[in-house]
């Protein structure tokens, strides 16, 4: 009687384990590469850049013409549409991160896909992969 209860404890134990075996592989990805060498992100900096200069200069033609009272309303919207902006295009490049992740991830058969600064070891790097998918 006690074989047997070893036996079914022994199987148990080579089951858990052998589903352990099958357990997804982790991807990793260099956020700060990304933000760095992605032409995405060159782009949308960009974007920002250019209507944060437009609404600068259009701001300067206007304050003489202005109260200072006047004036100061009129720099709170600009930075108003500015952050509103910020969020737009913040929103626009995590939507294409995710979707790139996503891709390489379904072509990598990975089951997750982790940012590279919190993983302290392993991993696979699939940081360039997501660059591409990101062009």
């Amino acid at each position: 009687m006690k074989r047997i209860g070893l036996v079914v404890l022994m199987v148990l134990v080579m089951g858990l384990l052998g589903g352990c075996s099958g357990a997804a592989t982790v991807g990793v990805v260099d956020m700060n590469k990304v933000m760095t060498d992605s032409p995405k992100v060159k782009d949308l900096q960009e974007q920002l850049k250019t209507k944060g200069t437009a609404l600068e200069e259009g701001l300067n033609k206007e304050k003489a013409s202005l109260s200072p009272e006047e004036f100061q309303k009129r720099q709170e919207q600009a930075y108003g549409e500015f952050v509103k902006l910020q969020q737009d295009v913040k929103g626009q490049f995590d939507t294409s991160l995710n979707k790139a992740m996503e891709e390489v991830a379904k072509d990598k058969k990975l089951g997750v896909i982790l940012h590279k600064g919190g993983v302290a070891t392993g991993g696979v790097d699939v940081t360039d992969e997501v660059l591409k998918k990101l062009q």
